[in-house]
């Protein structure tokens, strides 16, 4: 793995983690929301991952492998798709609310602050330890650059 590579797979992992940290907040900026477009309330929603095979199958890419012999590896991270979570959220009693049924109860959303806001910590540490790995690359290639002009 060359050095741009290293800090490409990591630039990837920049991107997804910042994709997740938008859906966690929109999740907490729906936390209240009991009407949606689509009817009833808002609907959690959660990233999916894959891994990132740029060039996997090119002419080019598959001699490099072949010559360096070196396995089939990836190209960092990068978002799937964005899913909706069908869980049904709590229904409380709410008789005030416009939202409410017959019988009082309203349907709220099926987000968990706590849950949310772990996920936002999780998202938040594997961004630094990607800006980590572009840093110790980097400092790697500089520290290359000065032994080999000695």
């Amino acid at each position: 793995m060359s050095f741009f590579n290293s800090m490409n797979v990591a630039a990837s992992g920049l991107t997804a983690q910042r994709a997740r940290m938008d859906v966690h907040a929109q999740n907490l900026a729906n936390i209240d929301t009991t009407r949606t477009a689509e009817g009833g309330p808002y609907q959690r929603r959660v990233v999916v991952f894959e891994e990132r095979r740029e060039g996997a199958n090119s002419f080019s890419d598959i001699f490099d492998r072949v010559m360096q012999r070196r396995p089939d590896g990836g190209g960092g991270v990068r978002v799937h798709s964005i899913v909706t979570d069908d869980t049904p959220g709590p229904r409380v009693f709410d008789p005030g609310h416009p939202d409410a049924d017959a019988e009082g109860y309203l349907m709220r959303p099926n987000v968990n602050v706590i849950g949310e806001m772990v996920n936002m910590i999780s998202a938040s540490r594997s961004y630094e330890a990607n800006i980590t790995s572009i840093s110790i690359s980097r400092n790697m290639m500089q520290r290359t650059l000065e032994i080999s002009s000695r």
